[in-house]
């Protein structure tokens, strides 16, 4: 790990990796991410910045793998996916939430984009099944209840390497 870690930042900069931050955009030139969907999002949780640049210190970088390893358990994995799913970091995944969802899993070509009505009748199917108390909204319980049923979420969910 501290090795691929390293290997992203300037060569002069890789004596004190362990103090340096790697920015965003080299993160994004990993294989494992550079086809996700989701990549911004994944810098964006994992980051520990505060400047906002989603830059990735060494332990940001062992958060993110730990998390994407076969090891991590599924309760980690349906925590981190639900903080990348839920784009306006509200705590819950809400219909804006869920839309951005959607157009991330099916790309944003117009062949692949679905229309107003088919997003908002596959927004209504995911909260009917999803939402248990009704408020509109899926939080975290209610995404881990709903990933508790799909034994294939760890493997298949997005959060493996």
């Amino acid at each position: 790990a501290y090795k691929r870690f390293s290997e992203l930042l300037p060569k002069e900069e890789r004596e004190n990796a362990c103090s340096a931050r790697v920015p965003k955009s080299q993160i994004l030139t990993l294989p494992e991410l550079r086809a996700n969907p989701f990549q911004h999002r994944i810098c964006r949780v994992f980051s520990t910045s505060y400047e906002g640049d989603d830059s990735m210190s060494f332990e940001d970088f062992l958060d993110m793998l730990s998390v994407f390893s076969d090891s991590a358990t599924s309760d980690i994995k349906s925590h981190y996916a639900f903080r990348i799913f839920d784009f306006d970091d509200d705590g819950t995944l809400d219909r804006k939430d869920l839309g951005k969802l959607v157009n991330c899993l099916t790309g944003q070509g117009e062949e692949s984009r679905l229309s107003n009505m088919e997003m908002e009748q596959l927004i209504q199917n995911i909260l009917e099944e999803s939402d248990i108390d009704k408020d509109g909204t899926i939080n975290l319980s209610e995404f881990q209840h709903v990933i508790s049923r799909s034994p294939d979420f760890a493997m298949y969910g997005g959060l493996q390497w």
